[in-house]
């Protein structure tokens, strides 16, 4: 008789937690139409089931990264418009145009190219053309602004529906960041005397929680639809924590002093220590640079340090101070008592990486949809 198994480690999301969140970012901006960016699976939450959750909302696009989560956001039935972030390889833009996906361009090439294909099956594709402001990623520099106008207007099939740039350190930067707000603002100028924008769109969570950029009027927040604000902001109180990871007790033993604990034996113990194993490893984007970097779990109202490497399915950690302890009791390791931004501080990187690592092999379980 087989029966199903357990999962070892989970991903609980609040779905009403991330409507909130979307309020708060328009509140912060009134008046500005909102961009959720959804790609990299909503930031390790779930593509599909966020997007929606917010497809209600009133939102005008979802950003994503490449066709294949547009295409996603397609087959589950979205009816909101998919925005591709990224440049598109050559052999993807025909499913861009026959699809009337929004895409932004930053060479003639690729403008060349989508106005051959519209006209091929007769459609206008939406664009934006995308401005390099400092990111250095993609976008037309600004010696090429003011040619774009002719270049452009000779092909019919591509309507110029907004323009687009990107805050490379709106988190660390305020002074780079208020001059490239006045070169932008500068771009919209210059090619709105050629073009009619619907949009006008620079920020992201950050732009979007501490700068004021005249004439945007779209926003595409991230990180702080996820709970997480990357910047000090009024606002930032106010974001509603989203995602929880937990894992279980696998083996709970006790090993005597000066003994090794996992790969390396990078830990010996200096005393008798009472040890738990939990199920959940690199395999499942849990950072192997959490090794001897002082992490910790939450188990049973306690604090237990992480004790040696990060092994591919399994951790393990310090459990003396836990009185009673089983295999399969929960362990807390991102939540309440630890939040993503300390994961983050302790493994050397960034929410972001920590929240889009998190790996197929742990299911999400939803809330509040």
């Amino acid at each position: 008789m087989t029966h199903d198994s357990p999962p070892r480690a989970w991903v609980d999301v609040d779905l009403a937690a991330i409507r909130r969140n979307l309020e708060t970012a328009c509140r912060a901006l009134p008046g500005t139409q909102m961009m959720p960016v959804v790609k990299a699976g909503a930031y390790g939450h779930g593509l599909e089931a966020v997007a929606r959750a917010l497809d209600m909302e009133g939102v005008t696009f979802f950003g994503v990264a490449n066709t294949g989560e547009a295409r996603r956001l397609s087959r589950a039935g979205v009816r909101t418009r998919p925005f591709i972030l990224g440049p598109a390889f050559p052999e993807e833009r025909e499913e861009i145009v026959l699809n009337g996906w929004c895409a932004t361009i930053s060479t003639m090439e690729e403008a060349q190219h989508y106005q051959s294909l519209a006209a091929m099956y007769g459609k206008t594709l939406p664009i934006h053309l995308c401005i390099d402001t400092g990111m250095g990623r993609a976008g037309f520099l600004p010696d090429e602004w003011a040619g774009l106008g002719d270049a452009l207007e000779a092909m019919p099939n591509l309507l110029i529906d907004g323009v687009v740039s990107h805050f490379p350190s709106a988190d660390e930067d305020p002074v780079f960041t208020e001059v490239q707000i006045r070169e932008y603002a500068d771009a919209v100028s210059l090619l709105g005397n050629r073009f009619r924008f619907r949009f006008c769109h620079i920020s992201s969570s950050a732009g979007l929680l501490a700068y004021k950029v005249p004439g945007a009027n779209l926003a595409r927040p991230g990180l702080m639809l996820y709970g997480v604000s990357p910047v000090a902001s009024p606002w930032s109180d106010a974001l509603l924590p989203t995602l929880k990871l937990f894992s279980r007790v696998t083996l709970v033993r006790t090993l005597p002093a000066g003994h090794g604990v996992a790969y390396g034996r990078t830990f010996i113990t200096d005393r008798p220590t009472k040890v738990a194993t939990i199920g959940i490893g690199y395999a499942d984007g849990w950072p192997r640079h959490l090794s001897n970097r002082g992490a910790r779990v939450w188990i049973h109202g306690c604090s237990c340090p992480m004790l040696g490497r990060v092994t591919m399915d399994q951790i393990i950690a310090d459990v003396t101070n836990v009185p009673f302890l089983v295999p399969g009791d929960e362990v807390e390791l991102i939540g309440s008592h630890i939040p993503v931004t300390e994961v983050a501080e302790r493994a050397g990187t960034i929410p972001w990486e920590i929240l889009t690592s998190l790996g197929p092999r742990l299911p999400r379980v939803y809330h509040g949809a």
